[in-house]
């Protein structure tokens, strides 16, 4: 292991000796503790120490770093508080995440470190957000993130170097390739010969480097960095490396030949650290001892502080809570009572122009929706007005752009994504659902996205552009699911939701873009996220819809001999207005619950659930659901007709009417 041609202090070489050793020695500890069972589990790094450390001293302090599982020395060389850190391996409640998640997933802003989750690769493009944000404010900072050499098989990865490619943005990705993946060897996990290799496809400049000599990886990534700062653009870095301990403790390492694991024992950074700071007399054996004393001494003593702290009593009010940002409810209403005709498309399009006018940090991503203005032109015009930097046309990676937009929201900054289709949001399935949902609940990131949802069918588009899949979110909790069913609605939600700083999921249904049209006020106004409305009062019977729902209710009623039947529009589906759900049932005693989703697993089975136990002594009649057939959308227009639930919801409120 070659150490010279560094040009580096005495100070700084000891530093680095000093920040090398640290979480070897914290390693060493847990795994006693895990034999003795204080802690549930330990991911070792052993032997890959000088990655970590290298990074974390290479980037300047107020650069965001995105670590692994093994990444201990970038928490250690950031300085963050140990007894915290302790407190986080023995789930209290004063570490980074109260308890609710385990080691290193967690973040923290103060540091400039955000954690991973457990799916290997949406930190990438939570990096490129971060970096996005850089780039656009013009900070000349970079981000780095961590992957595994495993973990480059993931399409988070491809998706993620691509976007970073495509964008220039000052992002270092850099690999830590340790042989294997688990226990599967490097060569069942890629074909190509070195992993910079993957670099090329993308037009990405890449180097491989000793993972395991400290000066190696500080010297490459200082020097990558500061040239990043004033080109930027995204580097691949391959640090080889070897993982001494097992994946996790309990799996071993029995898979691993016993010539590689001692071939790889010659190579251990420290030791060899340590014989190169002793060959230049920078240190003594008699040094080496006093600083790992004082060093074990500090991590025991920082280990009982966390020990002593209090126990963790449960309070499912506070965890409930503890799920969403806070939001400052405030319903902006029109300066003046200026308004005009606008159709449910222009009423969005007038919502997104009015936020981008009052938030200069607010961008928009999406598949074509720059120059083209989206496939239905909800944001045409709007590159002439705003400009490319905040309209941003993205390749086809929905998981890599809304991880971006998770991390440009980390900066402090707000992103719309629309996708093409609602359909379409199953690509970027963990992102949402994983990463936007849990982050604040997990360690008080809030996610600042609004997801732009065109859904429904009636268009004849078949079974992948017509799906109406709110129902997929509705059971997760930290995301927000609105529906407006009209354009006033449509505006004023839409707004609302951009001023909330949690994970909004906003359905807009094709068929009443360009079908529907009423007046809406031509200034800002917000409605707010989780009031439903009464559209219709009556005594009869209660209709409980949302979206193209409301409009077959109410096309519905004009045909029936005058019923006073109330319609409820939820317009917001999580949370849900549970007090107007109520409060009309027990008026009219007769419930029919109408969702153009299909029927089975529905939301309206949750309604229905709803009602049963708390409205049941007020019922007159069954709960009744109106949903579309359990089947794919089909594309044939009496396929389509026959499989929606208008003609069959007619039916069902006659039936329930005449109970």
């Amino acid at each position: 292991m070659k150490f010279s041609g560094f040009s580096f202090s005495e100070e700084k070489l000891l530093q680095l000796y000093k920040d090398l050793v640290t979480p070897r020695l914290i390693e060493e500890k847990m795994l006693n503790l895990l034999r003795q069972g204080k802690i549930s589990k330990w991911f070792s790094g052993i032997g890959q120490e000088a990655i970590s450390v290298g990074a974390a001293s290479a980037l300047l302090k107020d650069e965001f770093i995105l670590p692994l599982i093994r990444n201990l020395g970038i928490f250690t060389t950031r300085r963050i508080p140990l007894h915290k850190l302790f407190a986080q391996f023995q789930g209290k409640k004063n570490g980074f995440t109260k308890g609710r998640d385990r080691s290193f997933h967690f973040g923290s802003k103060e540091h400039h470190i955000v954690g991973m989750i457990s799916h290997l690769g949406p930190q990438l493009s939570v990096a490129d957000g971060i970096a996005l944000w850089e780039l656009l404010n013009e900070t000349k900072k970079v981000v780095l993130v961590f992957s595994g050499d495993g973990g480059t098989s993931e399409g988070d990865f491809h998706e993620s170097l691509n976007l970073a490619a495509v964008w220039n943005l000052p992002v270092i990705f850099l690999v830590e390739n340790n042989g294997y993946g688990l226990s599967t060897p490097n060569d069942e996990q890629f074909k190509c010969q070195q992993l910079i290799d993957k670099g090329i496809g993308y037009g990405i400049e890449a180097i491989r480097i000793d993972g395991n000599n400290i000066l190696e990886v500080y010297s490459t990534l200082r020097n990558i960095a500061s040239e990043m700062r004033k080109n930027p653009k995204p580097f691949l870095v391959e640090a080889v490396t070897f993982r001494m301990r097992g994946h996790e403790e309990a799996s071993g390492t029995n898979y691993v030949p016993k010539q590689l694991i001692e071939e790889w024992k010659n190579k251990d950074p420290i030791f060899n650290y340590e014989n190169f700071l002793i060959s230049k007399n920078i240190i003594s054996l008699n040094e080496i001892a006093k600083i790992k004393d004082e060093i074990s001494t500090l991590i025991n003593s920082e280990w009982h502080r966390a020990e002593d702290d209090e126990i963790l009593f449960t309070d499912s009010e506070e965890e409930v809570d503890d799920v969403y940002a806070k939001n400052k409810v405030s319903v902006s209403f029109p300066k003046s009572n200026q308004q005009s005709e606008k159709r449910f498309i222009d009423a969005i399009s007038d919502g997104l122009k009015l936020a981008m006018e009052k938030y200069e940090n607010l961008i928009l991503m999406g598949q074509d929706i720059a120059e083209y203005g989206g496939a239905f032109k909800v944001t045409k015009g709007f590159v002439e007005q705003f400009g490319k930097e905040r309209v941003r046309n993205t390749p086809l990676c929905e998981s890599a752009v809304i991880g971006s937009a998770l991390g440009y929201g980390i900066k402090g900054g707000k992103a719309i994504v629309e996708m093409q289709f609602a359909d379409f949001i199953s690509c970027g399935f963990n992102q949402v659902v994983n990463n936007l949902a849990k982050i604040h609940y997990r360690w008080g990131q809030s996610a600042d996205v609004v997801l732009r949802m065109p859904t429904g069918a009636g268009v004849a588009a078949g079974p992948f552009h017509s799906q109406s899949n709110e129902a997929w979110f509705f059971h997760t909790p930290g995301l927000k699911i609105v529906y407006p069913s009209n354009p006033f609605d449509a505006k004023g939600l839409l707004l609302a939701s951009i001023e909330d700083p949690n994970p909004v999921l906003f359905f807009e249904h094709k068929l009443l873009y360009r079908s529907l049209h009423g007046l809406v006020p031509d200034d800002y106004y917000t409605i707010e996220i989780g009031k439903g409305s009464i559209v219709r009062e009556g005594t009869q019977c209660t209709i409980i819809t949302y979206g193209m729902g409301v409009h077959w209710a109410s096309e519905a009623l004009k045909d029936l001999s005058n019923p006073s039947v109330e319609i409820i529009d939820l317009r917001t589906l999580l949370p849900l207005d549970e007090k107007i759900i109520y409060s009309s049932v027990k008026k009219t005693g007769k419930v029919l619950i109408l969702h153009e989703d299909t029927l089975t697993g529905g939301i309206g089975a949750e309604i229905a659930a709803l009602i049963s136990q708390h409205c049941f002594e007020y019922l007159d009649a069954p709960i009744i659901r109106c949903g579309s057939l359990d089947s794919p959308v089909p594309f044939s227009y009496h396929l389509e007709k026959n499989y929606l639930p208008k003609d069959r919801f007619r039916k069902a409120l006659q039936n329930l009417l005449s109970y």
